[in-house]
């Protein structure tokens, strides 16, 4: 039973994600997405982008790497991926976050979801890198079907979003390809800043 409870005091606290506002719009409303919406939307385009991973991968395995890589997002919030001072201390506030949310799972749980979490974020495995590629393929996708949205509300620039988003290749050269060409389209329709210099 006490397993059973450290369960369900996990699954409760999780819900927290939902009230986590990330600066990406959702396509077909004017609001901004949580970052459990995120978690899911990554979850299916693993499920029907698998094929164009640079490697062979266990799909259950990105699955659940792409379902808990935000739950640290809780406590230490979602720190808008161009937002440089912010990004100075996030590590810290991640690693902070994860040892107080997985350990309210049973040690053995705890210490699976941590691995998986610590995996996502060092992209040294197949798994990882094309779980990482997605989690910087969905919210460019949703810049370009909101007009530039982020980009153009924070005056983002072409070469920021490839700086940002280049590591796509890392886990699908495929996704990144796709992403490459319409970056250059967003760029001739204006809602792209050039990156060039006159």
């Amino acid at each position: 039973m006490e397993r059973l409870l450290q369960q369900i005091q996990f699954l409760v606290e999780i819900d927290k994600l939902k009230t986590v506002l990330r600066q990406t719009r959702l396509i077909d409303a004017d609001r901004r997405e949580n970052s459990a919406e995120h978690s899911w939307h990554l979850a299916v385009a693993a499920m029907v982008l698998a094929e164009h991973a640079n490697d062979s991968i266990d799909l259950a395995k990105v699955l659940k790497m792409v379902l808990i890589h935000d739950l640290v997002e809780i406590d230490a919030g979602d720190t808008f991926c161009y937002d440089y001072a912010g990004y100075a201390d996030k590590a810290l506030r991640e690693e902070r976050a994860a040892e107080r949310i997985f350990g309210l799972l049973p040690q053995e749980q705890g210490r699976e979801f941590r691995a998986l979490w610590q995996e996502f974020e060092e992209r040294a495995t197949p798994e990882a890198r094309f779980a990482a590629a997605l989690d910087r393929f969905m919210p460019v996708l949703h810049n370009l079907h909101t007009g530039g949205g982020t980009w153009t509300r924070h005056g983002i620039t072409r070469a920021q979003v490839e700086e940002r988003n280049s590591p796509m290749a890392e886990g699908s050269v495929t996704l990144w390809a796709y992403i490459s060409r319409a970056l250059d389209e967003a760029e001739a329709a204006g809602i792209l800043e050039d990156w060039r210099e006159d």
